[in-house]
């Protein structure tokens, strides 16, 4: 469940780019040159007077005509219990956010901590996406899964679908993988 808060919170950071200005018509559909620039963002989400998410970039960049946003040193944290703990943590050296899909593609060193799952995902890149609720990696991509008790192990073709609360590889895995046995302890 935390693991689907997680990334649930992704597609929160939408709400960040609510705001648009309209300086008149442009010539360039795919113009280069960003509508809105902003530096050390920083944006926490509140419900209920408590915090939910945080969000930092170094560098936020928006595209109005092409509906995209490009974060240059993007961490986020999530809060559980009133705002008290820290559940997940994660940074990738850029992101870019689709805003009317809400899809957004983690690059350049991406790592995700969920404390609730004792797990932690490093990769160079993932993808989400947000109607499918799904987290990947490309085929090729080697993507690592670290857990506090040894576990650690590397493969290639991940695939989390957070709806199921299910992760998958679809090729090359390998590693050590320690499964913690509670019945052991109640003898």
């Amino acid at each position: 469940m935390k693991f689907r808060q997680f990334l649930i919170t992704l597609s929160v950071f939408l709400i960040i780019s609510a705001c648009s200005f309209d300086y008149g018509d442009t010539s360039s559909v795919e113009s280069d040159i960003p509508d809105i620039v902003m530096g050390d963002v920083e944006y926490v989400r509140v419900r209920g007077g408590d915090p939910q998410v945080r969000f930092r970039a170094e560098l936020a960049e928006r595209y109005e005509n092409r509906q995209v946003m490009e974060l240059r040193n993007f961490s986020f944290e999530q809060f559980d219990h009133h705002g008290a703990e820290v559940n997940a943590m994660g940074h990738a050296g850029t992101a870019h956010v689709e805003l009317e899909s809400g899809n957004v593609n983690l690059r350049d060193g991406v790592s995700i901590a969920v404390d609730s799952e004792d797990m932690t995902i490093e990769t160079g890149k993932l993808d989400w996406q947000d109607k499918e609720r799904i987290l990947s990696g490309g085929t090729e991509d080697e993507v690592k899964i670290l857990r506090e008790n040894g576990t650690s192990f590397n493969g290639r073709g991940f695939t989390a679908n957070t709806r199921n609360r299910t992760w998958e590889f679809a090729g090359e895995v390998g590693g050590t993988y320690i499964h913690d046995d509670e019945d052991s302890d109640a003898e």
